[in-house]
């Protein structure tokens, strides 16, 4: 079985294959404080949760843009897993063709979206990831990954919103019955979903204007589930996309 993990800014997200099966996904606080042996700890729990021992992982493939924190888990997985994973990153076949000015400034997460993305559709490809920030990654024609889009995410707006502004509240991200508010919790819920769902519609036509093609739509990251349903264009929800790409990358230097 094969052990995937994302480390993300403010999560770092878990999943595991038997093959080409995702058998488990599980998701915890990027904590820059944890050691190696509290990150053994909390993926031998992780794994307990689902019913899986550690024995029973044979490889394993991180992907991390939380650079200071990537020392400790690898750690970690080496306690568990007993060997170093795969780290996406320079060394590492992705058999993706990157195109933008300097390659080595693409986030290995947005690589990991591209490559389970290529897989599973043809060209061109526009990808939203929705975290911490959200991201816009194009695929072109060719199969390039041709440049990108970075936005604040969904969280981090209306945080800023609540710690700037002296009379707007903290708030949940349910959705409201209306685009128009008729109070301050449910404007702000309006702003936050149906605000996001036209930013990304709006992001989608001004590519398709600009290249004069039409694209595949991506989305996933743990917000996208909230805001996929109230888009106009249609989008695939795929959760587990950067994990796919994770195995594929992980297929693609087996024997590395």
């Amino acid at each position: 079985m094969l052990l995937a993990l994302d480390m993300g800014n403010t999560n770092i997200l878990a999943g595991v294959f038997d093959g080409p099966r995702l058998v488990c996904e599980a998701r915890a606080h990027t904590a820059h404080w944890r050691t190696a042996d509290e990150w053994a700890v909390l993926l031998r729990d992780i794994l307990s949760l689902h019913g899986l021992k550690p024995e029973r992982i044979t490889g394993a493939i991180v992907s991390s843009v939380a650079l200071p924190v990537t020392d400790g888990l690898c750690g970690g997985i080496r306690l568990i897993v007993g060997k170093d994973p795969k780290i996406v990153g320079p060394g590492v076949k992705t058999g993706l063709d990157i195109v933008i000015d300097n390659p080595a400034q693409l986030g290995s997460d947005m690589v990991c979206n591209a490559v389970a993305a290529l897989a599973s559709v043809k060209p061109p490809i526009i990808i939203f990831d929705m975290g911490t920030a959200t991201t816009m990654s194009v695929i072109d024609q060719k199969g390039r990954f041709a440049g990108a889009a970075i936005m604040p995410g969904l969280n981090t707006s209306l945080e800023a919103l609540s710690a700037k502004t002296a009379q707007l509240p903290k708030i949940s991200l349910d959705t409201p019955g209306r685009v128009v508010g008729s109070n301050t919790v449910d404007s702000m819920r309006s702003g936050a979903i149906y605000g996001t769902a036209s930013m990304l519609d709006g992001m989608i036509a001004r590519v398709e204007e600009e290249t004069k093609q039409r694209f595949a739509v991506f989305a996933t990251g743990g917000l996208s589930e909230r805001i996929v349903p109230h888009m106009r264009r249609e989008a695939r929800h795929e959760p587990a996309l950067l994990l796919e790409g994770l195995r594929l990358i992980y297929e693609k230097n087996a024997d590395v």
